[in-house]
């Protein structure tokens, strides 16, 4: 059995004004026209629909029975249609974000507030997390794209670099570094250095392993957040080492920052989608405003 929707709606117009010449301006077709899909679809059902005379056109029995569940079907794929629409025009949407804690304290919310001045009906979920969890929530489908440090490839991960930028020292403005203008990791590393648990410690003794010398990445103390060691640092506990996109957090916490040189060891921050589920419309322009939103930072710019 094979029935178009020309025809269903035509049926529908019919049953709801009851008259061949009003369903027809309805649909913007001919009188004929319309009573030819009429004609069709009864003769593909196998069944009259629609009793004819030359004062009214009413619903037969079946067609009574036809009617309700049509229109219903009809309702329910032009408000999935108006839903696509929308969605395609960026008039509603969720987009889910993973970051680390770090990125989610700084840059994000800034992302997130600029992008529902453009966009206010696209919920933004953003998910703040180690980054050690960022990819897993990409894999399992938690989250539509995550944001973080490079890592090893993986097959069914795609990824875009966002930036890359080098590492600062964070000090307390009267701290002995503040009064130097260039400030290198053997400096740095004499004072007590708080640095993060687990990969970013590893992959930044790696780093420094071979152009170190006389000094080595021996941290004082190990926090699992970087909000931390900007605490710790506010009590002149020591030093530590992170990337300038928390320049915001830095200033809050009154703190002072310097590139960090000799050897100038920069981070590339991805953003990882998942290769076989593509972005929504509303998580695809989220992407880009946050791309978009990053070029045009100080702390960018300065690091290109």
């Amino acid at each position: 059995m094979n029935i178009t929707l020309r025809q269903l709606r035509a049926f529908v117009a019919l049953a709801d004004t009851g008259s061949f010449t009003d369903a027809a301006t309805r649909l913007h077709v001919t009188q004929s026209a319309l009573s030819g899909l009429i004609k069709e679809v009864e003769q593909t059902m196998g069944v009259q629909l629609v009793n004819r005379s030359t004062r009214k056109v009413s619903l037969s029995e079946a067609g009574r029975e036809f009617y309700p569940l049509v229109s219903r079907l009809l309702q329910d794929l032009d408000g999935a249609l108006d839903t696509i629409t929308d969605l395609k025009a960026l008039k509603r949407g969720l987009v889910r974000v993973a970051a680390p804690q770090l990125m989610s304290a700084s840059v994000l919310p800034e992302v997130i507030a600029g992008f529902k001045q453009e966009y206010p009906d696209i919920e933004i979920r953003l998910s703040d997390c180690m980054v050690e969890h960022v990819l897993p929530k990409v894999h399992s489908g938690e989250v539509d794209f995550g944001v973080g440090p490079e890592r090893e490839p993986s097959a069914d991960i795609e990824a875009h670099t966002l930036f890359e930028i080098p590492f600062v020292v964070v000090f307390r403005s009267d701290h002995p570094l503040n009064k130097k203008k260039r400030v290198t990791w053997n400096d740095a590393l004499r004072y007590p250095v708080i640095a993060l648990k687990g990969e970013f410690t590893h992959r930044l003794r790696a780093d420094l392993h071979e152009s170190l010398h006389d000094e080595a990445l021996n941290p004082a103390n190990e926090v699992g957040f970087m909000t931390t060691a900007f605490a710790m640092v506010s009590a002149g506990l020591g030093v530590t080492a992170c990337l300038p996109y928390a320049s915001s957090l830095i200033r809050l916490h009154q703190l002072k920052s310097r590139p960090l040189q000799s050897p100038m060891v920069r981070r590339k921050f991805l953003v990882f989608t998942r290769r076989d589920r593509p972005l929504s419309p509303a998580a695809k322009r989220f992407s880009e405003y946050l791309m978009d939103y990053v070029t045009r930072q100080e702390w960018c710019t300065k690091a290109r």
